[in-house]
């Protein structure tokens, strides 16, 4: 098969999925006729034929998807001009903490904040499916361990938790976090055939609070 019918079949594919596509699942639609690397520079050629649009093929931390660019957010919105609710500020603390500090319990997270965390919270994050308990740390009570999901990575348009910005690890630092609700509410709970704009971690932390264990004591926990 030559690269412009194996480009033809991939885009087809990619546009009509409604979750991103692993390369396992894409080499089925070659009988297995395409080697992974080939697959890959098939995919990276894909890439460059839609640089300069307003979509663009990403890989994130399921697979190979469409998704529109983050320019395009201010044309797109229009279309849905009301507001989602805004997570609290409470809220995006914790998944910070959670995101740069994982496996963490809840002790953790309250040590960091210097307050105590509302289990709600939590269930909130983990209903979204941005953190699950992965186990349980062996000392007294048996807390559970809190992790980001792979859901969490598409949704800022990441492939890894590498693709998060640096942070020393300061309490300071992980504290980057009112921007973080610009993008993230924004993420449908079933993909259309084209994502919405990604939320660009580089974007979505830069102008963040600086204390994480200065929170208020009159935010919502």
């Amino acid at each position: 098969m030559n690269t412009t019918d194996a480009k033809r079949i991939l885009e087809t594919a990619l546009i009509c999925a409604q979750q991103p596509l692993t390369l396992r699942e894409l080499g089925v639609l070659f009988n297995g006729g395409l080697a992974a690397d080939s697959l890959k520079r098939v995919l990276a050629d894909l890439q460059n034929d839609w640089s300069g649009r307003g979509v663009e093929l990403v890989h994130v931390a399921s697979g190979w998807r469409f998704q529109s660019r983050p320019e395009m957010r201010e044309y797109l919105d229009r279309l849905h001009p009301e507001k989602p609710p805004r997570y609290s500020r409470a809220t995006l603390e914790t998944l910070a903490i959670i995101a740069y500090r994982q496996p963490v319990t809840r002790g953790d997270m309250e040590d960091i904040r210097g307050v105590t965390i509302n289990s709600l919270l939590l269930k909130q994050l983990e209903e979204r499916g941005w953190i699950e308990v992965i186990g349980h740390r062996e000392t007294i009570g048996r807390p559970a361990l809190y992790a980001t999901t792979r859901q969490f990575l598409d949704d800022l348009g990441v492939e890894s938790l590498a693709g998060l910005p640096a942070m020393d690890g300061t309490p300071a630092q992980l504290a980057k976090l009112e921007q973080f609700e610009l993008g993230m509410l924004d993420v449908p709970d079933s993909a259309p055939v084209v994502i919405p704009p990604a939320l660009h971690a580089s974007t979505i932390f830069e102008d963040l609070a600086s204390n994480v264990g200065k929170s208020s004591q009159s935010d919502p926990q």
